[in-house]
């Protein structure tokens, strides 16, 4: 037996005009982003990271005489 589903067409066809906005919207701000963006992180310049040394005390002379105790 065949089943027959009727559904009512929609009462208001919108036409995706949200969709277009939307993308119209997205692609304004990704434009205004790099245009302002790239320059302004070029002219951060790298960041410096002022690490100190470790300070390692290495004497002049070692004795390397071995006394054994009897």
């Amino acid at each position: 037996m065949t089943t027959i589903v009727n559904t009512p067409a929609p009462a208001e066809s919108t036409g995706g005009s949200g969709f277009l906005i939307g993308a119209i919207l997205l692609i304004g701000f990704v434009g205004v982003l790099l245009y302002f963006g790239i320059p302004a992180i070029k002219r951060m310049g790298p960041v410096e990271l002022n690490i100190p040394a470790p300070q390692v005390v290495v004497p002049g002379e070692i004795d390397v005489n071995v006394t054994q105790g009897d």
